[in-house]
């Protein structure tokens, strides 16, 4: 067994070994077991349940929210030689029942589904014809309502779980989870026994950083200037990011902005720029990042800090996963503390305007009481926000609140793919009479892309153009009307975000929004933001230990390498150092009672000098510690 897992690995991944805890899970998984892998970000999860897959009969049924990271994945997988598919909210029913049927009749391996996905009338018609192996749940801190980012649709997993046979054994993957989200995340994923398999998040080599200034931009920059390398600068808001780069540029240095309201285009472009070092810093919302894979980036800035620690964590964790030397640094003014606590009453706004919101969706969309359920609706925020005079932001997180109550699906970034299938099999194609550009457009998508005639593939129009020597929307043009002759179905990408009523429209006065999912969420949200203020308002403690604690991992040393265990305790003596002492100091003296000085500056772990500052600095400050006729002793507590 071992021996065909190394030979699965090479074979279409081309690696000779696992990273650590990748073969422990998947030895996991292919005994049949229920599994939840705790593995921080850039540590390979996709290779956990790939390569077991490939060993297996039937299809693995992979569950993501991350619409951009699935087909990434599915491109992947294709290039590979290995059959996948992906399903998710916006497709059409057309689309969508092609794709199950090739799941079924077409020996595919892996289906990427949506959560919106799981509980449709046709996914559940058509999941008991499929031999699935596996089901994977990415991102499952999604399950929970313990968790940061508690999406609703994830508990029609537990339903989907009913349904597959008995020995088809769940993978549960996320990056960061507290004790209490592990509990939840199995009992709600139905593990028929407990089995968490995780790796620490201790990052040695990665420095956890907190610079208070009140000139973040002017701070940036200096920072920049001190470490080379890569960098991601965090940022909360879109406009910001675009100013941001702009100051990095004018002080010299290579940058460019990313957030998800750019086009498909504008993303690849500077991504790509980023990731080959053309580009040295991308100053982004928190759009960038989830399933980048780049090992060498020396830092991770935040001009702004998240709304959890969790976020935090996996944001910061993109920094130095070549295990080198790395920054986790978050800039913070004097108002910081106050700017966490707004986000509060930002992120749950009042019910009245939440019921408001809903009133608006119906009008907008022109929608009757008792219909609308299930169409796919293009929505405009700003407009929206205009004519029912709404405040944005308030506003967006109403839809988030309504979409967790279970009443619409909010769509805020919908696939920015064009697809096509042919409608038509290859020997009919070739003796169709048509005009020169639509022949040489279609020779060049059927050497430019897999399997058009099978299932949908995703196309770059812009790609097709530069290939025909022709323009974008000359292609767009040519493929519209193949389409209209049913040579093709062609479905143009969506730039909009998205509605869709998840049932039909009710009366406002019958609008529910239940307990757990406003005043439950909005008590968890003010503990986690508790949590991050700690976290940067901190002078004492060793900021990984935090982090460790917060995650549930015990740690009884100082990281030596944050902004507080370098911070000088004495003249000469950093925090780390202090600690080290002052925690041995106290089990000595509980240990062998009464102690002179001068053995306890013998015995102690560091040079007897700062032993003594220790101790010097101890007695004057701790009122426990007694010194009578030169022996020092401890009052119990």
């Amino acid at each position: 067994m071992t021996d065909f897992l190394y030979e699965t690995l090479e074979k279409y991944w081309g690696y000779t070994s696992f990273r650590p805890l990748q073969e422990d899970i998947i030895h996991a998984v292919l005994a049949g077991k229920d599994t939840l892998g705790l593995m921080p970000t850039g540590g390979g999860k996709s290779i956990t349940f790939q390569v077991p897959v490939m060993m297996l009969e039937g299809i693995c049924i992979v569950v993501t929210p991350l619409i951009a990271l699935m087909k990434d994945q599915v491109d992947n997988l294709r290039a590979r030689g290995i059959k996948a598919t992906t399903v998710y909210s916006g497709m059409t029913s057309d689309e969508i029942s092609k794709h199950f049927d090739n799941c079924i009749y077409g020996d595919y391996k892996f289906l990427y589904i949506s959560p919106e996905r799981l509980h449709t009338e046709l996914f559940k018609k058509k999941l008991p014809m499929m031999n699935v192996c596996m089901l994977v749940v990415d991102e499952s801190h999604c399950i929970s309502q313990w968790g940061y980012d508690f999406r609703p649709s994830y508990l029609h997993i537990a339903d989907v779980r009913k349904i597959l046979p008995e020995k088809s054994p769940v993978l549960a993957l996320t990056a960061t989870a507290t004790p209490d989200v592990v509990e939840d995340i199995q009992e709600k994923l139905l593990f028929r026994e407990k089995n968490v398999l995780k790796k620490s998040f201790t990052r040695e080599n990665l420095a956890y950083i907190v610079r208070r200034t009140e000139n973040k931009v002017d701070e940036l920059i200096h920072i920049l200037k001190r470490v080379e390398g890569s960098s991601i600068v965090y940022v909360r808001n879109r406009k910001h990011t675009q100013d941001i780069a702009k100051a990095l540029q004018q002080a010299g240095f290579s940058a460019h902005f990313f957030h998800a309201g750019l086009n498909r285009d504008d993303k690849t472009e500077r991504q790509d720029a980023w990731k080959k070092g053309v580009c040295r810093i991308i100053v982004a919302t928190n759009a960038f990042g989830m399933g980048i894979d780049k090992p060498d980036v020396r830092a991770v800035i935040h001009m702004d800090m998240p709304g959890s620690l969790e976020e935090y964590f996996q944001e910061a964790g993109r920094a130095g996963r070549d295990e080198k030397k790395a920054y986790a640094i978050a800039l913070c003014a004097s108002t910081e503390t106050s700017k966490l606590k707004k986000r509060i009453s930002d992120e749950y706004p009042d019910k009245k305007l939440i019921l408001r919101t809903y009133e608006a969706l119906g009008y907008y969309f022109q929608i009757a009481i008792g219909f609308g359920a299930f169409p796919t609706h293009d929505f405009s925020l700003p407009n929206f926000c205009k004519i029912f005079k709404l405040p944005a932001i308030q506003t967006h997180n109403a839809l988030k609140i309504l979409e967790s109550a279970g009443y619409i699906e909010y769509i805020e970034e919908p696939d920015s793919n064009s697809r096509l299938l042919f409608l038509v099999n290859r020997d009919e194609l070739y003796k169709m009479d048509m005009d020169k550009l639509s022949d040489e457009i279609i020779q060049v998508i059927l050497r430019s892309y897999t399997g058009p005639f099978a299932d949908y593939v995703f196309i770059d129009e812009s790609l097709i153009a530069t290939r025909v020597h022709t323009t974008r929307e000359a292609v767009y043009n040519a493929l519209v009307m193949l389409s209209k002759t049913h040579i093709i179905n062609y479905i143009p990408r969506k730039k909009l975000p998205q509605i869709i009523f998840s049932k039909n429209r009710e009366e406002t006065r019958h609008v529910i929004i239940p307990r757990n999912t406003f005043e439950e969420r909005l008590e968890r949200s003010q503990r986690r933001i508790s949590k991050v203020i700690e976290y940067i308002t901190e002078q004492n403690l060793c900021r990984t230990r935090m982090l460790l604690h917060y995650f549930g991992e015990k740690s009884d040393n100082d990281c030596r390498t944050c902004d507080i265990c370098l911070q000088k305790k004495q003249p000469g003596l950093n925090n780390w150092e202090f600690n080290i002492v002052r925690d041995a100091f106290f089990r000595y003296i509980e240990s062998n009672n009464a102690q002179s000085i001068q053995v306890l500056a013998e015995e102690l772990p560091l040079d007897k000098e700062k032993n003594l500052q220790v101790i010097r600095f101890l007695l004057n400050h701790d009122k426990r510690i007694k010194f009578k006729d030169g022996i020092i002793s401890v009052n119990p507590t």
